[in-house]
């Protein structure tokens, strides 16, 4: 595999990007906002407090990491869904000396890109709010990027068995949408059933919210598990979503 034909897939996609750049972060700018103020304010004015931390200003870093998902998933199953299916991109891109493995890496590492662009947009937007207790909420951004490696590797292996762009209705709503809801976001999961917290620690956003909390606390103590997890996540994956991509494209 050649690391420069991975780049220059990567900045095609950045170029294509730059044309919808206002209309994207308009969209993912305002969701996150809603369920902030909705459940912070809404929610927080029945909720005081959860652990000692304001209820709007527990939910505010978990907002983060649940922006930076969403944005990495999205890319890399409808867009690299539609360059693959559709609009026959990979095609053409494998009619020139880059290859598959290129191909997997840079729609990776743009979904990844994705993800750390949107978290840093949520992020200066709740400091803004003066919803974050120390500056060391900024060292999240590294892991936000190996969470975002990890979440596209994830969506690319779904994109590849998927028969129809309709099917990620299923990976959505059945995987995404319960980690959103269970990965200590909005309430610890301390109260819920024991299988409850064991399965949320398996999926990288609840890996992710510990994160982002932590260092807008200033509390870096359940950070190492957390980082080690995605890593070793990211990891692990990457080789199964190249060869699920090569078979998808070569066979």
């Amino acid at each position: 595999m050649r690391i420069k034909g991975a780049l220059r897939v990567w900045q095609r996609n950045l170029t294509v990007y730059k044309k919808l750049f206002l209309t994207s972060m308009v969209l993912n700018f305002v969701e996150p906002l809603l369920y902030l103020t909705a459940m912070g304010l809404g929610l927080g004015a029945f909720v005081s407090n959860i652990n000692g931390v304001p209820y709007i200003k527990f939910i505010a870093p978990g907002m983060i990491a649940s922006s930076a998902m969403f944005a990495a998933a999205y890319e890399s199953t409808y867009g690299t869904y539609v360059r693959m299916t559709f609009q026959k991109t990979f095609d053409a891109v494998l009619a020139t000396p880059v290859g598959v493995d290129e191909i997997t890496i840079a729609e990776i590492f743009w979904g990844a890109f994705k993800c750390v662009l949107f978290g840093c947009t949520i992020m200066i937007v709740i400091a803004a709010f003066g919803l974050v207790d120390s500056p060391a909420l900024i060292l999240a951004l590294p892991v936000i990027g190996i969470a975002g490696i990890m979440i596209s590797e994830i969506s690319i292996i779904f994109c590849t068995v998927v028969k129809s762009i309709e099917l990620f209705n299923y990976f959505f709503t059945l995987f995404l949408t319960p980690m959103f809801l269970f990965s200590g976001i909005f309430f610890p999961l301390d109260g819920m059933p024991r299988f409850v917290s064991v399965v949320a620690s398996f999926t990288p956003l609840y890996h992710l919210v510990n994160v982002c909390r932590g260092c807008a606390a200033g509390n870096f103590s359940a950070l190492p598990v957390s980082i080690l997890y995605l890593a070793l996540g990211a990891v692990l994956l990457c080789p199964i979503a190249i060869l699920l991509m090569r078979r998808r494209l070569v066979l």
